[in-house]
């Protein structure tokens, strides 16, 4: 499982003119791509770590500050280009496995006490967002396992 993790300003999500997830305030947009092996460990670790990356101001994490989470799914975010000049989907989960998995990580959020707002799985969307420091980073849960 692979999150790019953005402290934001500001952040929605737009599917055919109608916003279906924003922000209310300063917090983290988490663009969120699922792999052909990723399982409920995976799931915890990336739940732990949205929720705890000291990323914030103040080095906070999100439930530390109750700072809302825009979670969108986002297959590419699996794309191998290794080779060639066209990306490969095949590390990408199905589309059934990888909504199942999306929808856990958002439910731990939640479970969290965290304010969970979505994308439209599956859809196309328009992702606006304005970042905060610019301050970005990439976790990876394949390391889990070893860790």
């Amino acid at each position: 499982m692979r999150a790019v993790i953005t402290r934001v300003t500001e952040a929605s999500v737009t599917v055919d003119g109608e916003i279906v997830g924003a922000l209310p305030r300063a917090g983290l947009l988490v663009l969120l791509g699922v792999s052909t092996d990723d399982d409920e460990v995976d799931v915890a670790t990336m739940v732990r770590k949205i929720a705890e990356l000291r990323i914030l101001p103040g080095e906070a994490g999100a439930v530390e500050i109750g700072a809302p989470v825009l979670v969108v799914s986002q297959f590419t975010l699996m794309g191998s280009t290794s080779k060639g000049r066209r990306p490969s989907w095949s590390r990408a989960a199905p589309g059934a496995r990888a909504e199942a998995a999306v929808d856990a990580v958002v439910r731990g959020l939640r479970e969290r006490g965290l304010e969970v707002e979505t994308g439209a799985f599956g859809a196309m969307m328009q992702v606006s967002s304005v970042n905060d420091g610019p301050f970005t980073v990439l976790v990876d849960t394949s390391g889990s396992r070893t860790s």
